[in-house]
Formats: C-alpha cells, sequence, structure tokens
C-alpha cells in the first residue's frame, strides 16, 4: 500500500460535510480533513460535495494535532482547474463568464475559478470599442461599461507554468458565421449599412449579422483622405464581396460602377482648359475636383511663376478656377493640371526645350557659314597658285 507524502494528490470518499470542514476517508487507511481557507478551492466541483462522493485533495500535513491528515482542495483544485482550461482547449468549448474589471489591454473575466484575460482584439464586432483616432482613453471607457456583463468565450491559450489563460469572444463569433457565410461567394452584392469608420476604412453590417471591412482604397475611384470624406455611419450602401478569409469579409463600395478613369480620355485631352473646384489644400499643391468621380493634382510649381510661401494666401477651399490639363496617366489613376494663364513648370519645360532647339539651330548656321567660308579660302589659294605657274606670254615688238 502507498503510503503518501505531504504535496501527493489522494483520492477518497466524503465521510461528513460541516460548515467549517470536510472529512475524508482515504482508502480506510487514515481520516483526511479539509478546513479553513483549504475549502476554497479553485475548481467549482468542491462547491457542493454531498457525503459518499469521491473526491481528490492534496496533503499538507500527514498528522495534525488531531491525529487526522491534513488536506487541501485549494492546491488539488487548482491543478485541476488549470487541466479543465486545457482540455477546453482542446475541445473548443463555449463557456459562459463574467467580466470583472477592464484595462486600455482588454478585460479580465472570471472563468470558472480562474481568472481569464481578453485583449481587445478578441471581442467580437458587436463588443469591439471603435473609436475615432484609437484614442486609448476613449476605449478604456468603453471596455468599462462592459464591466459586470456576461460572456460567452472560447479558451484559445494556456499557460500553467505563467498563469495566463486568453479567451476569445470572437471565436465564437466566428463560428456562429460561418454557416452563414456559405451562402455568399465573392463577387456577390450586398446592401449594407456603414457601421463604423476608421482611418483605414469603414465596417459595413448585412446580411444575418454580417460584418465586412471596406478598406479605403475600396471605397472611392478618386483618392480620399478619410473613409469620412464620402462616408457617415447610417449610411445604406450597396458593395460587392471581394474577399472572404475564414469569419473575415473584404467588401468593395466602388466596384459597384465602372472604372470612370477607363473612359476620362474621352473627356478630357492634355491642353484641354477646364473649370475645378479646390477640394482640398496640401503644402505640395491643390486637389482639383474636375467632375464627381475625376479629381487631379495642380502642383505648387503649376499654380504661379513667382514663387509661393502659402498656398491657403492664395486659394481657398470650395472657390472654382480654371486650370489646363498638362499630364494625363488613365491606368495610374492621374491627371495633372496647372492653373490656366500660368507658365509653369510644364510651360517652362517647354520653352527651355524650344530655347534649347532655337539656339542649337543658331550654332548649326553658325558652323554652316564658317565651313561655308573655309571651302572657299582653299579655292582662292588654288586660283593664285595656278597663276603663279602659268606661263608669262612675251610681248613681241612691232615690225618696224
Amino acid at each position: 500500500m502507498h503510503v503518501p507524502k505531504v504535496g501527493d494528490v489522494v483520492k477518497g470518499k466524503v465521510i461528513s460535510v460541516d460548515r467549517n470542514e470536510i472529512h475524508i476517508d482515504i482508502d480506510g487507511m487514515t481520516t483526511g480533513v479539509v478546513r479553513g481557507r483549504e475549502l476554497f478551492a479553485e475548481s467549482s466541483e468542491y462547491a457542493s460535495l454531498k457525503k459518499g462522493e469521491e473526491v481528490e485533495s492534496t496533503v499538507i500535513d500527514l498528522e495534525n494535532e488531531n491525529g487526522e491528515m491534513e488536506l487541501s482542495f485549494r492546491i488539488a483544485g487548482y491543478a485541476k482547474a488549470w487541466d479543465t482550461m486545457k482540455q477546453w482547449l482542446k475541445d473548443g468549448l463555449t463557456i459562459k463568464t463574467k467580466i470583472l474589471s477592464a484595462n486600455k489591454g482588454g478585460l479580465m473575466l472570471q472563468v470558472e475559478a480562474l481568472h481569464g484575460f481578453m485583449p481587445v482584439s478578441q471581442l467580437s464586432p458587436d463588443n469591439y470599442p471603435r473609436v475615432a483616432g484609437g484614442d486609448k482613453n476613449r476605449i478604456l471607457e468603453k471596455l468599462r461599461e462592459m464591466v459586470g456583463r456576461e460572456m460567452e468565450v472560447k479558451v484559445i491559450d494556456v499557460n500553467e507554468a505563467d498563469e495566463k489563460l486568453i479567451v476569445s469572444e470572437r471565436a465564437v463569433w466566428e463560428d456562429s458565421q460561418k454557416a452563414v457565410l456559405e451562402s455568399y461567394k465573392i463577387g456577390d452584392v450586398v446592401d449594407g449599412e456603414v457601421s463604423a469608420l476608421t482611418s483605414f476604412g469603414a465596417f459595413l453590417k448585412f446580411g444575418q449579422g454580417l460584418e465586412g471591412l471596406v478598406h479605403i482604397s475600396e471605397i472611392a475611384w478618386q483618392r480620399i483622405d478619410h473613409p469620412k470624406d464620402v462616408l457617415k455611419v447610417g449610411d445604406q450602401v450597396k458593395a460587392q464581396i471581394i474577399q472572404l478569409d475564414h469569419s473575415k469579409i473584404y467588401l468593395s463600395v466602388k466596384r459597384i460602377v465602372e472604372d470612370p478613369w477607363k473612359s476620362v480620355k474621352d473627356k478630357y485631352k492634355i491642353g484641354d482648359k477646364v473649370k475645378g473646384k479646390v477640394l482640398k489644400i496640401e503644402t505640395f499643391g491643390l486637389m482639383i475636383g474636375l467632375d464627381k468621380d475625376i479629381h487631379g493634382l495642380a502642383h505648387i510649381s503649376e499654380l504661379s511663376d513667382e514663387p509661393i510661401t502659402n498656398l491657403y494666401d492664395k486659394f481657398k477651399i470650395g472657390e472654382t478656377q480654371e486650370f489646363e490639363i498638362v499630364s494625363l496617366e488613365p491606368t495610374e489613376h492621374r491627371l495633372g493640371l496647372k492653373l490656366a494663364g500660368v507658365k509653369g513648370k510644364s510651360g517652362r519645360a517647354v520653352q527651355k526645350v524650344t530655347e534649347k532647339k532655337a539656339e542649337k539651330e543658331d550654332i548649326k548656321d553658325e558652323k554652316n557659314e564658317v565651313k561655308s567660308k573655309g571651302d572657299e579660302a582653299p579655292k582662292a589659294k588654288e586660283e593664285k597658285k595656278i597663276k603663279e605657274k602659268a606661263p608669262k606670254t612675251k610681248k613681241l615688238k612691232s615690225a618696224e
């Protein structure tokens, strides 16, 4: 028969349950007692023990003042609680928890008798605190509003040695979306509502509780600095599914309509004079709207023949000016403009080329002239030589 020692986990049968202590028969070999703080176990199975039930406990003293073996549910329960978490992780079970507190990184939850942590990134889209600019203090405020609530989660990481338990609400949400997602495919067009805006895109809710991301580059064919430039929360929009990555859905609003840049050459040509509205003023130039789909850039070097120190002094957002198209690249979605009447960088470049061409013509003329003169000199010399070599004609005396 194995004789237990301190630290061993022993199995026995409950023989009595009192308010402050529980007595256990250890294989008929001895009687053990669990009392005081050792009654408070980390595993829920110790919460309502009854006479006759089998239970495990940890030996903390071979014999106390009453000749009984001193046992602990707390230590045995702690190890059992971690074993339970490992099993839940393996099985992928969904469990109910309670939110205890919040910090800037996420939430602390009561997971059975243990404390688990949920990073903000593991919240479902319904509970994710979307805050403009990612303000951490505002995020914390929203997280604190959730304290006290119950939440269904899955265990996604267990590290008993470091006493770290990570849980995820998003994992539960993703499972619930799989069946719904099976009814959609890439290319489908959906009707949705803008649920949130961030610097990198817009979130769109559609179907049966689904939510997808419209990246900023997929919102409009023209360049935008922020989704709020063209969308607002609550807007009803159509979007096309462009990618399905497990539970992640990526959408496009701009692909619902044909790319206007494909036909831009039918509307605009280099050299055209056009009316344009100043949409944005940057340090390097102006963003100009020619129509609702086509925007162009007027570089600062194309806005004046004199140096400009501050574009805000010369231009106002919303005003309309006349421009000339100086470059057009449909495949790159680029259109270059200069202010009408201004020579600008492009004009100066043309002038420079013209001047160089004229200079080359002048040099060519000079060379031709020199060559022409050079050709005449040898000819004159040759004629002189011929004259010198020619025999002199003797003058005949007239007959007297």
